[in-house]
């Protein structure tokens, strides 16, 4: 049986003085149709701006991707004395 892979499209882009902005566009049964939303992204305002944000990401079905844990950080306001 043989591995399938989807093709998930990401665009991002560095925002000054802020972290990354990163958005999911679309998971895709190959990359000829994750290019092809691309190509239909790049009439959109920002993205036309920012081409060169964009990722294709193969993935293969059933199979983790993250393979660690995390840390949890507060981030919730100090309170005020």
């Amino acid at each position: 049986m043989s591995n399938t892979n989807v093709f998930v499209l990401w665009h991002s882009r560095e925002i000054e003085n802020g972290p990354s902005e990163g958005k999911l566009i679309g998971i895709y049964s190959s990359r000829e149709k994750a290019e092809a939303a691309i190509a239909r992204k790049l009439g959109y305002p920002g993205f036309k701006d920012f081409a060169e944000g964009f990722l294709i990401d193969p993935i293969e079905l059933d199979s983790d991707v993250w393979f660690e844990g995390f840390i949890v950080r507060d981030t919730a306001p100090a309170e005020k004395e």
